[in-house]
């Protein structure tokens, strides 16, 4: 993390504006307002700090409630008038419970599918955690991990057919599948969805994705 804060453009009042993006799915948490000491904090601590300006105060972000967020990486624009915080969120950011202050859509012409993987990942483990009766990833739960590999066998051969067949639906419907039941092998072996963005990630050191052969 850099620890030179130096050249920033702050406002008349001394602050600077930060906003707050989950580190693992790019969710836009939160905007706040920083001064010069709520930066050194966050870069000394690692721990997002903020200045509230109506109660003219430092706080600690999740101090009271738990709700801490731990910084990932601190990035400031182009002007240096604004920064951007990368999280990984111990809670809701929003005072209201919900994840995030952004909570409230004002115009939406598609519904974003950014986050999806991370909301069934997050289901999974629950229901491996939480079992229901009539769920269907409970059930695969229960009947362990040659039954999640027999339905990866078989959702990968629809897939192959459907794209030998051109169509274009089949495919689709068939490759959600098979990512869903590679999610329920992950979460069964304990595999996260980073550890395999971290391997991807090593893959490249010219921009291109290597197998592993």
């Amino acid at each position: 993390m850099q620890k030179d804060i130096n050249g920033l453009t702050y406002d008349q009042n001394g602050l600077i504006p930060a906003i707050v993006q989950d580190e693992r799915t790019g969710t836009v948490l939160m905007l706040a307002y920083m001064n010069r000491e709520a930066l050194q904090k966050t870069l000394e601590t690692e721990e997002a700090w903020f200045y509230s300006r109506s109660r003219q105060e430092l706080w600690n972000k999740g101090a009271t409630s738990g709700n801490r967020q731990i910084v990932k990486r601190l990035s400031v624009d182009c002007d240096q008038d604004a920064i951007l915080l990368e999280v990984t969120p111990l809670g809701p950011a929003c005072h209201t419970g919900e994840t995030a202050c952004f909570h409230s859509t004002g115009f939406e012409k598609s519904r974003s599918v950014r986050d999806v993987v991370h909301e069934i990942v997050d289901e999974i483990k629950d229901r491996r955690e939480n079992p229901i009766e009539g769920s269907y990833t409970s059930y695969l739960f229960r009947e362990g991990v040659d039954k999640v590999l027999k339905k990866i066998g078989e959702e990968s051969t629809e897939v192959v057919i459907g794209a030998k067949n051109r169509d274009m639906d089949e495919l689709k419907n068939e490759l959600a599948d098979l990512t869903y039941h590679t999610l329920v092998l992950m979460e069964l072996l304990d595999v996260s969805v980073d550890d395999v963005k971290a391997i991807l990630r090593e893959r490249r050191p010219n921009q291109e994705v290597m197998p592993n052969e």
